[in-house]
C-alpha cells in the first residue's frame, strides 16, 4: 500500500509541475504579444520625418516607434513591410500610461481590421483612428497617393482621396503615448470588436528590423536626444533615410571600400612570396624550384624585393675570382715607400760657394809709381 501511495503522490506532484510550466509559458506568451516593457519614464516625442517611396506592390507602411532596451528608449525607423496575408492591415504599437505610474508598451499586430493604437497620430494614414493610406481590393493593396508616397511608374494600384487628409502626412501632435499627460483617446466599440479578430504577430522581418535598431547606438535617445539620424527605411534591410528624406551614408560602405584597396596590393605580394616560400615549406618543391630559380625566376625578382640576399648567392661562383684581388692591394701599398724620394736632398749643392773667390777685387793696390 505504501508503494502505491508513493507512486500516486509522485504522479500528482509531476502533474502539478506540468500545469505550472504550461501556465507560465501561456503567461509569457501573453506578455510578449500583448504587453511588453514597463518603464517609469515617458517615451520621447515622435520625430518628424519624411516617408520614403513604397518599394513595390502589397507593401504596407508601418510607422516608426520608440522601443526600449539597455535602460533607454531607441527609435525603430518607419518601414514598408509586406503583409503576411492578403486583406490584413497593421495596427501600430503604442505606449500607455497606467494608474500605477508605469508606461507600458503594447505591441502591434496584423489583422483584418485596424484596432486601437492609443490615438497616437503617427502620420501617413495613421491619424490616431484607423488607417487611410490605402485599402485592399481584389487581393491587391491599392494606395491612396494623397496620403502615401508611391511612385506610380512602379506601383499602378493607386487612387486619390483627399477627404481623409487631416494632418496625416505630417505629425503635428508629437505625443508618443496614451494616458495622463498624453493622448486621452479611448477605444471605440468597433475597435474593441477588432480585438476578437484573428491576429498575426509581427513578422520575422519586423522583429529583425527592431533588433537591428536596438544594436545601433545612434538610435538611442540618450545619444540623439530624441532626433534619430535614421528615421525611416524603404524596406527591412534596405535604404535608410534621414528625417529630411535624404539617404544616409552607412558606416559600412566606407569600411568596404578601404579593405578592397588594401587587399589588392597584398594580393600581389603573397604571390611572389609564395614562390620563394615553396622550397622552404614543401620538400617536394625544392627539387623543382632550385633548377628554375637561378635561371629565370630568382635573377628577375632579386633586384625588386630582396637585393641584399641575392648578391649573397651570386658571389658563390665568384668566390674563386675575387681571391687574386688582394694581389692588387699590395700594388697600392708600395706607393708609400716611394716616399724615400726625398733623397734628392742633394740640396748641399750650395757647396759651390767658392764663388766668393772674387776676392781679387783688392787689385787697386797695383798703382805702381
Amino acid at each position: 500500500m505504501n508503494r502505491f501511495y508513493k507512486c500516486g503522490h509522485t504522479a500528482k506532484v509531476f502533474i502539478f509541475l506540468l500545469l505550472l510550466c504550461s501556465s507560465a509559458t501561456q503567461s509569457n506568451a501573453q506578455i510578449d504579444i500583448n504587453i511588453g516593457w514597463s518603464v517609469r519614464v515617458a517615451p520621447p516625442e515622435l520625430p518628424v520625418y519624411e516617408q520614403p517611396e513604397c518599394p513595390g506592390d502589397d507593401y504596407i507602411w508601418t510607422p516608426g516607434y520608440w522601443a526600449y532596451g539597455d535602460d533607454d528608449y531607441y527609435w525603430v525607423p518607419g518601414v514598408w513591410v509586406e503583409a503576411p496575408e492578403a486583406g490584413y492591415l497593421w495596427t501600430p504599437n503604442y505606449w500607455a500610461f497606467g494608474d500605477d505610474g508605469f508606461y507600458r508598451y503594447h505591441a502591434g499586430y496584423w489583422g483584418p481590421h485596424i484596432g486601437f493604437y492609443g490615438g497616437i497620430n503617427y502620420g501617413y494614414g495613421y491619424n490616431g483612428d484607423g488607417y487611410y493610406g490605402g485599402r485592399w481590393d481584389g487581393g491587391h493593396f491599392r494606395y491612396n497617393t494623397a496620403v502615401s508616397r508611391v511612385n506610380i511608374t512602379i506601383v499602378h494600384n493607386t487612387y486619390i482621396d483627399r477627404t481623409v487628409i487631416i494632418n496625416n502626412t505630417t505629425i503635428n501632435n508629437r505625443t508618443s503615448f496614451n494616458g495622463r499627460g498624453g493622448m486621452a483617446a479611448r477605444p471605440r466599440p468597433d475597435q474593441q470588436q477588432a480585438t476578437n479578430d484573428r491576429h498575426i504577430r509581427p513578422t520575422t522581418q519586423q522583429d529583425m528590423h527592431q533588433q537591428n535598431a536596438g544594436k545601433d547606438r545612434s538610435q538611442f535617445a540618450a545619444i540623439n536626444h530624441g532626433r534619430p539620424a535614421v528615421a525611416a527605411m524603404n524596406k527591412v534591410g534596405g535604404n535608410r533615410y534621414t528625417p529630411q528624406g535624404r539617404p544616409t551614408m552607412r558606416p559600412a560602405n566606407p569600411a568596404n571600400t578601404k579593405p578592397l584597396q588594401n587587399k589588392t596590393p597584398p594580393a600581389r605580394q603573397p604571390n611572389q612570396r609564395d614562390i620563394n616560400s615553396r622550397p622552404t615549406t614543401r620538400p617536394g618543391a625544392r627539387q623543382v624550384t632550385p633548377t628554375r630559380q637561378p635561371v629565370v625566376k630568382q635573377p628577375q625578382r632579386q633586384p625588386r624585393n630582396q637585393p641584399q640576399q641575392r648578391p649573397i648567392v651570386q658571389p658563390r661562383p665568384q668566390t674563386q675570382t675575387p681571391k687574386p684581388q688582394p694581389a692588387q692591394r699590395p700594388i697600392v701599398k708600395p706607393r708609400p715607400p716611394v716616399r724615400p724620394q726625398p733623397r734628392p736632398q742633394v740640396k748641399p749643392q750650395p757647396r759651390p760657394q767658392p764663388k766668393p773667390q772674387a776676392q781679387p777685387k783688392p787689385q787697386p793696390p797695383q798703382k805702381r809709381p
